[in-house]
């Protein structure tokens, strides 16, 4: 041959690929919703309260903390590292979402989920937006799924932290 040899692709370099973008998509999306929160951090909680699912106080901790838990996660998906049980806990993100939105939703309530903002009330249009913002979450979910069944990725510290005996 002239040093142009095509090697078949394998199964397994198919999944490692999907994984890592499907990786570095939910670090993107996790990362970008927890900085544009951060700025405001009052009004991250604000947004909690408008849910009207656990006491104010309470709410106000949830969007306090919620970005930071938001970013950690993106930066340990972006890394590579623990990348299963990091995908576990943006899938339990992505149903509590899921449940928020669709509680809103069912009890004809009119607010934006504060998903890539500060949040707020909205006076017409909810509806067509709660379906957006739970099928984007579906999405996003069954990329985690994705992940926490095929954790192997492409760039990613898992192979040299769990990988030792290979070496």
């Amino acid at each position: 041959m002239n040093g142009t040899e095509v090697r078949p692709v394998r199964a397994g370099q198919v999944r490692e690929w999907t994984g890592t973008a499907a990786r570095l998509l939910l670090a993107a999306v996790l990362g970008y919703a927890g900085l544009v929160k951060i700025p405001d951090l009052r009004e991250a909680g604000r947004t909690v309260v408008l849910y009207r699912i656990v006491p104010e106080e309470s709410a106000q901790l949830i969007g306090g903390v919620l970005p930071f838990i938001e970013i950690a996660l993106a930066v340990l998906l972006v890394l590579g590292l623990a990348t299963r049980v990091v995908a576990a806990g943006a899938a339990v993100l992505m149903v509590m979402y899921i449940a928020a939105i669709t509680s809103v939703w069912a009890r004809g309530m009119s607010i934006d989920c504060g998903c890539f903002s500060s949040g707020g009330t909205v006076t017409s249009g909810a509806e067509r937006g709660y379906v957006i913002d739970i099928a984007r979450d579906l999405v996003l979910l069954a990329v985690a799924v994705l992940l926490i069944r095929n954790p192997r990725t492409r760039y990613a510290l898992d192979h040299w932290v769990l990988d030792t005996k290979e070496r």
